[in-house]
């Protein structure tokens, strides 16, 4: 790919960040103008959120033409399911399908499917993101040495790192997460378990999540345990802040060395599976019927 052409003018999130993960992958320059015939006939030049048409095949990534009723998607949904990383970025990338509805719904309809005002929309925008949209709206040309290329690049970069660790890890922990559903009076505890290996994950906490998300579990899950990076035994917590759980009840364990005043986690020396699943239910949260 020699060159990467989008639109003139008001610059969104959508076309900058195909454009960054382009620039990444091909650092190429990038051109702000109506893009001709020739370059949508040409692979080598990518045309980007404008050109009215979506043909991967040739480097034309415009979702404009679509339908109405076509589900929401953005420039940079099409660049990423040509990459073969759409479906990761959704599972791993809270924030793209906002993306994708902001594009091609508008700021309305878009906080009507999130359950907010509207307001609340603009509430969200970073000086961050105003500087790079509108240093790049009033480029016209890019060339790699620019600093404002380096800094999209960059970005790139970093995206597309992110989803490729995350699918690491998502895999590493598909082959070793185990799932318990641990007795506590007449109900359950259901708990995600990734026990200790010579190669887990630095953020096993974190990955964890997006394991649950990514399996929607997230309405059955209630505690997660991981390997303590800190030491030898592990970490302990309530998934989402789920309410039947308050782990500082459990700070005068012998074996508990550090539990979180707030009650989401503790700490422990133990590597006992049995001895887990006890502190998970000492840490549950009895209702005055099952006290008496």
């Amino acid at each position: 790919m020699h060159t990467i052409i989008t639109h003139p003018g008001g610059s969104h999130k959508d076309d900058l960040l195909a454009v960054c993960v382009l620039a990444a992958l091909h650092g190429c320059p990038i051109v702000r103008r109506d893009p001709t015939p020739e370059d949508l006939a040409d692979p080598g030049v990518a045309v980007v959120d404008i050109g009215g048409v979506h043909d991967p095949a040739r480097s034309n990534f415009d979702h404009h033409h679509f339908s109405r009723e076509h589900p929401p998607t953005c420039a940079l949904s099409l660049v990423l399911d040509h990459l073969g990383l759409y479906q990761d970025a959704l599972q791993f990338c809270d924030w793209l399908e906002t993306a994708e509805w902001f594009d091609s719904r508008g700021p309305k309809k878009t906080g009507e499917w999130l359950g907010v005002p509207r307001r609340a929309i603009s509430q969200l925008n970073s000086p961050i993101d105003m500087t790079l949209l509108r240093r790049f709206a009033q480029a016209t040309r890019l060339e790699p040495t620019d600093p404002l290329y380096v800094v999209m690049k960059m970005v790139g970069d970093d995206l597309l790192e992110y989803l490729r660790v995350a699918r690491e890890r998502l895999d590493f922990i598909e082959q070793r997460v185990e799932r318990w559903s641990i007795p506590c009076g007449e109900g359950v505890v259901e708990t995600l378990v990734l026990l200790r290996s010579e190669s887990v994950p630095d953020e096993p906490s974190g990955m964890l999540g997006s394991y649950i998300r990514a399996k929607k579990l997230d309405s059955v899950i209630a505690a997660i345990v991981y390997p303590d990076r800190r030491g030898e035994g592990y970490g302990i917590g309530r998934y989402e802040d789920h309410p039947s759980l308050d782990f500082s009840r459990v700070e005068g364990e012998p074996d508990v060395h550090f539990a979180h005043k707030s009650g989401f986690m503790c700490k422990t020396s133990a590597s006992d599976p049995d001895r887990l699943r006890q502190l998970i239910t000492l840490a549950v949260q009895r209702t005055r019927a099952e006290t008496m």
